[in-house]
């Protein structure tokens, strides 16, 4: 249980991970605790140095007492940040943050741009309001105490299928919420509303992940979407199934996004073989799923086995990990040309990805339109009867599950 003194907080912080490896931070959003990241670690530290920490006046950190001087502002928090790492003599990091630990990445991105190697704001915005929702919040919780709010806030923090599947992890998450000081939560909230860091976010350089979840209520995709437009040359991901802490949710999957991007800042002709596999396999599993690729490495005969690598490097690797268009993009530029090629078994292959990579049927509906007009009628009307069984299959599948 490591505590420091950057620059007069105590701040409570993990580093683990290979001692030779790049850093990333890992910033949590307010009401939790650096243990929302937990999940991830296993996959995170593969890479990275991973550096976890409980920002200001939440978890074990030191709490400023609110005030004209509290230090509850998003350049204070992104000022604790950069004395963190000054603490433990890391120079340069990428930085992730989640809701208000994104709003002070960027924050940090924009103050201290020679710190930020690379930039991933999860679930978050460059402004979160109207202002008058966190006055509503503070004199909420000033006059009943952060349990009055919990309710409400896990329906916003999780899916309603999480929450039913997983009723421990939410009674966990509920008392995380409850212990949080009062004045930490209060303080991070007058932060969030005083903060709108949309004009300044233009002059971010680093190169920026902008990941949000496909339910999530408090930082919808348009707002995040919104937000990704504001950063120059910023990537945009939506993550299917998941609400505002999809590194609880959905740790797998976030975490494969952020090993995909930050990989990819090293060019793949610079990355040794090994390394483009490993990054290939990632977003191969990631699209596909982990029972297909599983079963295909299964039949891999010492005939096929070759392929199989050359397939991983070069396809996942090489081409579905570059920056130049984002996974729902391709996934839809597959199908596309699935369809006009005829290639049956690829294609139904692809459609059933589309609940990993976050297309929507109504867009492989309009894909398939525009392949009628481009690349015939037959060949459209031939995908169009596999797309719909395979949704059917997927149905069925959907709702046998349920039932069980």
């Amino acid at each position: 249980m490591p505590f420091i003194d950057a620059d007069g907080l105590t701040v409570h912080y993990d580093l683990t991970g290979p001692a030779n490896a790049p850093v990333l931070l890992l910033a949590n959003s307010i009401g939790t605790s650096l243990h929302i990241w937990d999940a991830t670690l296993p996959a995170l530290t593969q890479r990275f140095r991973v550096l976890r920490y409980d920002m200001r006046g939440h978890g074990l950190t030191g709490v400023s007492p609110v005030g004209a001087d509290s230090g509850y502002s998003m350049d204070r928090l992104a000022d604790d940040a950069v004395a963190l790492l000054d603490a433990l003599g890391v120079g340069r990091a990428h930085v992730c943050g989640l809701s208000i630990g994104g709003m002070m990445a960027q924050r940090l991105a924009v103050k201290a741009p020679e710190r930020v190697d690379g930039l991933i704001l999860c679930d978050t915005a460059g402004l979160i309001g109207p202002p008058s929702i966190w006055a509503d919040r503070i004199a909420a919780i000033r006059a009943n105490g952060l349990a009055s709010i919990a309710e409400g806030v896990m329906a916003r923090w999780f899916t309603e299928r999480f929450r039913a599947e997983r009723p421990d992890l939410i009674r966990g998450y509920v008392a995380m919420l409850s212990r949080t000081p009062v004045d930490g939560y209060v303080g991070c909230s007058m932060a969030i509303r005083d903060a709108d860091l949309r004009a300044d976010n233009a002059r971010i350089a680093a190169p920026t992940l902008v990941v949000v979840g496909s339910e999530d209520l408090a930082t919808s995709p348009a707002l995040a979407r919104e937000l990704a437009d504001g950063i120059p040359g910023a990537r945009f991901a939506i993550l299917p199934d998941a609400a505002h802490i999809p590194c609880v949710e959905r740790p797998a999957e976030l975490a494969a996004l952020i090993l995909e991007f930050l990989t990819n800042l090293s060019a793949p002709a610079e990355m040794p073989e090994r390394g483009l596999y490993d990054r290939g396999m990632v977003v191969r599993r990631t699209v596909l799923g982990d029972a297909h690729v599983d079963r295909s490495l299964a039949r891999a005969s010492d005939f096929d086995r070759d392929f199989q690598e050359f397939i991983t490097k070069t396809a996942w690797g090489s081409i579905w990990t570059r920056p130049g268009l984002d996974r729902r993009t391709r996934s839809l530029l597959t199908i596309a040309m699935l369809a006009a090629l005829g290639h049956d078994g690829e294609f139904k292959l692809h459609i059933r990805a589309t609940r990993n990579t976050g297309v929507t049927r109504d867009e492989v509906k309009e894909v398939l339109l525009q392949a009628a007009v481009y690349a015939g009628v037959p060949a459209a009307n031939h995908a169009i009867a596999l797309a719909r069984a395979v949704y059917e299959e997927m149905d069925a599948e959907e709702a046998g599950a349920s039932a069980s």
